[in-house]
């Protein structure tokens, strides 16, 4: 999300620059390609060093900031923590990406920075979330709610929009028919994704439509994955199940599935289920974080951890047949256009930032 404000944001109203307080990632590169400095500082994630504290309190010095934007929970005590050595402090703007259904799901790190971060939330200018959701149950936690601003991720409808040819290119790849079915699951391996869920879910499907395949796609995604594979052979599944791992054309698999899902148990705003309704697949998720305002009536939403109850909203959008679910999918489509399109999302940060310096 990151990298889609920077690529769409006002370049002449903006100059940013992005500091990383680790490497510079997978992401980082795309980010210089825009022409946008990348720095990076190099700290240990676990216990950053006074050597690297001093080094990014010194970088971010010399940028000399008109404001400062955080990133998730570290970036965001980092921005506030840095602000205080500025000569002259400048606005800092938190950005919160993340759901907590349970402090005990999270890593005892996260946890403890979610916990700080409360502690301090009354010292950033605002906070900002991406999901409804999020606010509320961070606010649960002690986050002060004046400063909530929440802005939904965004989507590229010209990157991920539907494509017949995506649909038989992706077919043909997996060694399937034309007129095979696929249900998709894009996002990495990470307990809260609850993969475990829909392939239970995959279990129901295939005893009432035995000609379906599943997709998946993510980092630890592919069959390196014991676990996952052990999983899926347990339910005797895997001649069904494709796992591709991560991949670098996910708005051309987005736009060859059926139906798109996401199992999680927890989640803020889906950046997956977003781009499949740009594509006009209709999605079945789990209603958790904010799948009600993003799916509207385009799709179907059911509890988290409930198998049987994903099959069966997949059942039903299977058996609607490909015009009933092509209407689904246009609706989406324009949902996402009118709501949550790239451009409107990166007008509404422009426009928080022009407040915050103006």
């Amino acid at each position: 999300m990151l990298l889609k404000v920077l690529t769409n944001m006002d370049r002449e109203s903006f100059l940013p620059e992005v500091v990383s307080l680790t490497d510079i990632g997978s992401v980082g590169p795309k980010i210089q390609e825009l022409g946008i400095p990348v720095h990076a500082i190099g700290m240990r994630p676990e216990f950053p060093g006074p050597l690297s504290i001093w080094r990014f309190i010194r970088r971010v010095r010399g940028l000399q900031p008109d404001l400062l934007q955080g990133w998730m929970y570290h970036g965001n005590l980092a921005a506030q923590f840095t602000n205080a050595f500025l000569p002259n402090p400048v606005p800092v703007l938190w950005n919160v990406r993340h759901s907590i259904y349970d402090l005990k799901n999270e890593k005892k790190m996260t946890a403890w920075m979610i916990r700080l971060g409360a502690k301090f939330s009354n010292k950033p200018s605002r906070i900002l979330y991406n999901s409804k959701i999020s606010a509320s149950q961070h606010e649960a936690l002690g986050y002060v709610s004046e400063k909530r601003v929440t802005i939904p991720n965004g989507f590229d409808t010209d990157i991920f929009s539907s494509s017949e040819e995506a649909r038989l290119k992706i077919r043909q790849e997996l060694g399937l028919s034309a007129s095979s079915s696929l249900i998709g699951l894009i996002g990495r391996y990470h307990p809260m994704k609850d993969h475990g869920n829909f392939v239970r879910a995959a279990s129901y499907i295939s005893k009432t439509h035995p000609d379906i395949h599943f997709v998946l796609a993510g980092t630890d995604v592919d069959c390196k994955n014991t676990e996952l594979t052990d999983l899926v052979k347990s339910q005797g599944l895997t001649s069904k199940f494709h796992l591709l791992g991560e991949r670098n054309d996910i708005n051309r698999l987005t736009a060859s599935l059926d139906i798109a899902s996401s199992s999680s148990f927890t989640e803020a705003f889906s950046n997956t289920i977003g781009e499949a309704m740009a594509c006009e697949v209709p999605c079945v998720a789990t209603n958790v974080g904010d799948s009600d305002w993003m799916v509207g009536d385009t799709g179907r939403l059911v509890p988290p951890r409930d198998p049987a109850a994903l099959a069966s909203a997949c059942e039903d959008l299977l058996d609607i047949g490909l015009d009933g679910r092509k209407a689904l999918g246009a609706k989406a489509r324009e949902r996402i256009i009118n709501n949550f399109s790239i451009n409107k999302i990166v007008s509404n940060y422009e426009a928080l930032y022009s407040s915050l310096i103006n």
